[in-house]
């Protein structure tokens, strides 16, 4: 018997390594697929004025029909935009550290961040790494390779897909009712930017979406409570399988 597809998509200036701790706590039990996003790892570059939907129609190429979809931060969104518009693609939907119908305060608050990366990519680099693993259990290792993950990006590309992390939330809100499929949107108590508010405003707007916030955990689900995810998302599944 196969195993169930799974398919994880990763954050904005990140690649698929980002998932590796998790692939191996569930590749004995789901066939893991982890693609890079456009305009990331070794995907194509995008162009100037790429938007959600063109994330979306990438992506949508490589995941096949009825897979358990997890997202994570921008890959969160790509996710939900394949669940409003793709649906049979979507067995379960799992958002993980994922933003959501920003108010004007944390619109105002990323689009700072993309500013900053426009004028100096290193100081955006240095923030964003303090700002997922700052008094974290998280690696060394896994620290230096996030870092160098990130100043590997092509800097055009990377600012256009920040762009869509910035702006995407608005462009799938109005929608997010749409989701029919059976949904977690999951977070970290201490995350500064994709907050335990906006994981409950997520399952608040997806009928049916559980939520949970991880105790102690900031940004980087994936890679500092693998295990904790993991959980969450075998929880979600099995529930379907069982029901």
């Amino acid at each position: 018997m196969s195993k169930p597809p799974l398919v994880l998509l990763h954050g904005v200036g990140l690649d698929h390594t980002v998932w590796e701790p998790l692939e191996a706590i569930l590749a004995d039990r789901f066939e893991v697929l982890a693609p890079d996003l456009p305009g990331h790892g070794a995907a194509p570059g995008v162009a100037e004025g790429v938007t959600l939907a063109d994330l979306a129609r990438e992506v949508a190429a490589v995941v096949p029909n009825r897979a358990h979809l997890i997202g994570f931060s921008l890959g969160a969104l790509v996710a939900q935009h394949l669940a409003i518009h793709r649906p049979e693609l979507v067995a379960t939907l799992t958002s993980v550290s994922s933003v959501c119908r920003r108010t004007d305060v944390e619109r105002a608050a990323v689009l700072d961040r993309l500013a900053v990366a426009e004028r100096d990519l290193g100081a955006s680099t240095s923030a964003s790494i303090d700002r997922w693993f700052a008094g974290t259990d998280v690696a060394p290792e896994w620290v230096e390779r996030t870092r160098a993950t990130l100043a590997a990006n092509d800097q055009d590309s990377f600012l256009r897909c920040y762009r869509v992390f910035a702006t995407g939330d608005a462009e799938v809100g109005p929608d997010l009712g749409r989701i029919s499929v059976p949904s977690l949107a999951i977070t970290g108590q201490e995350d500064p930017g994709s907050t335990p508010e906006m994981t409950h405003r997520l399952a608040a707007a997806i009928p049916g979406c559980r939520a949970e916030v991880v105790p102690h955990t900031r940004h980087m689900l994936p890679l500092e409570r693998p295990g904790a995810l993991a959980a969450a998302i075998t929880a979600l599944i099995g529930d379907q399988i069982h029901a």
